[in-house]
């Protein structure tokens, strides 16, 4: 019986654990909205570009190496890249180079740029906290429009009842004479009044579900229910500790566009250091190593003295007496044979080692005309940086603006709903007071319709009022840099 009882216990903590997390509390909708959201997500990938524009800028300021080779027949008349003597014969050549390269000094325009490339790197990672604050702002809203119409399909029902409640007590008054029949029929249309005002705002419910989803980036056929916190319980500053001068220089430091907006001036003061160090020389450091190979495919084996003999058709040049010398010329037997791999092979290795050869440098590079290029550029950075300071002092402008706007209509939002609460008791009073005479006979059936329906216009603009009240105000709370809790 008592491991009955202990799986029955854990089974039920299990299933209760369950329903809980199959509700969609606002932090889980906004992890959720985060991790999905298209723009967060966009401008994550900017981010990651960004750092590898560091990593790029930060790499420009080690030396550069170069490996390469080419291999080749070489037909026809050419130079033997060896010996540098022309010869006409099939050959086969090799070179190998390395070279590598250093910027010694250049006015640190490779200093300026890694500091301008990690300023806007900072910059783009402020730009995924803002497009992650503005999904999760975006989700609060459409979030507390799902809980303002859940609670307004909350006080239609109470409405039906209290409808039906009357409806029924004045069919007993009806049937036993006490009350005319229209009194009944006036009820009973009131009743489908109400029913109607409850279909309406299961509609309006649905329809905020459905935005939250899309929000949400979230199968709209998927099984979606949202927990419901008791409004009594949600956390609010005080208007004492959210004056619009307070958050506006707390927002200054802890909104993303505006820090994202302080490191994009940053970047715009580096890059006129970079463009300005374009118009100055740039002293560098390299080194070259290099070898060749080149080999015909024939091989001379040797050659054979066989003496002179005349050329055919010479003229004779000396004549001595009766002698006549003709000129005459070498007779040389050459023998060659084709040359295999083994031999071409060993030839390499030994014209690699003996070809090789070593350079060091240093170059130094002055720029004296390049179509003002450079001196345009040197401007454009200047007027950049100039366009960057006038949109962050418009961003902060706007900022301020919107602090003091949103303060504002919170405290419109508030007196709203003060006012809201004496509405609800008025109509409250009156309704119980005009219940009670209509037991007695002393009010008809319309006027006691009438009341009620004050009840509720007055009990449903409260719910608006109330959640309008609590986003106005953590509205103001994310500015200050709080985030988005209920």
């Amino acid at each position: 019986m008592k491991y009955f009882l202990v799986v029955g216990f854990s089974l039920l903590f299990l299933y209760s654990h369950a329903q809980t997390e199959d509700k969609w509390t606002l932090q889980r909708c906004v992890e959720y909205a985060i991790k999905n959201n298209i723009s967060v997500k966009q401008a994550d990938v900017q981010a990651r570009l960004a750092a590898l524009q560091v990593q790029q800028a930060k790499l420009f300021q080690i030396p550069t190496l170069s490996l390469g080779t080419g291999v080749g027949v070489q037909l026809g008349r050419s130079i033997d890249r060896t010996t540098n003597i022309y010869t006409n014969t099939q050959a086969l050549y090799q070179n190998i180079q390395a070279n590598s390269n250093v910027t010694l000094y250049n006015w640190n325009r490779l200093k300026s740029n890694v500091a301008a490339a990690q300023f806007s790197a900072q910059a783009a990672l402020a730009d995924v906290e803002k497009a992650s604050n503005d999904a999760a702002l975006n989700v609060a809203t459409y979030y507390l429009q799902v809980l303002s119409a859940n609670e307004q399909i909350k006080i239609s029902k109470v409405q039906i009842q209290q409808t039906q409640t009357q409806l029924d007590i004045t069919r007993k008054q009806v049937k036993a004479g006490a009350l005319p029949e229209l009194n009944q029929i006036e009820l009973e249309a009131q009743l489908a009044n109400d029913s109607s005002n409850y279909i309406a705002a299961k509609t309006t419910f649905l329809q905020s579900v459905l935005q939250l989803k899309a929000v949400l980036n979230l199968d709209a056929a998927a099984p979606f229910e949202v927990d419901t916190p008791n409004v009594l319980t949600i956390p609010l500053e005080s208007f004492a500790d959210l004056q619009p001068e307070v958050v506006y220089a707390l927002a200054l430091n802890n909104q993303p566009l505006q820090k994202g907006n302080t490191y994009r001036l940053k970047a715009a003061q580096k890059n006129i250091q970079v463009a300005k160090a374009a118009l100055y020389p740039t002293l560098g450091f390299g080194i070259s190593l290099g070898t060749n190979f080149y080999n015909s495919f024939n091989q001379l084996d040797g050659y054979t003295f066989n003496g002179y003999a005349p050329i055919t058709g010479a003229e004779p040049i000396v004549k001595v007496g009766t002698n006549t010398y003709y000129v005459q010329s070498p007779n040389i037997s050459i023998t060659q044979s084709k040359r295999n791999f083994g031999q071409l092979w060993q030839g390499w290795s030994n014209q690699i080692t003996n070809n090789f050869g070593q350079g060091l440098g240093i170059n130094l590079s002055i720029p004296v005309f390049n179509n003002g290029q450079n001196k345009i550029a040197y401007q454009q950075s200047k007027l950049n940086f100039k366009n960057t300071q006038l949109q962050n002092e418009l961003a902060d402008f706007t900022l301020k603006n919107n602090i003091y706007t949103a303060y504002s209509n919170a405290e419109l939002a508030f007196e709203k709903f003060n006012a809201g609460k004496k509405s609800v008791m008025s109509s409250q009073k009156a309704y119980d007071f005009a219940l009670k005479r209509y037991a007695i006979g002393m009010l008809g059936t319309i006027d006691l319709i009438t009341n009620q329906n004050n009840l509720l216009k007055a009990k449903l603009q409260q719910v608006a009022n109330e959640y309008d009240y609590i986003f106005k105000m953590k509205l103001l709370e994310f500015y200050k840099g709080m985030g988005l809790k209920l």
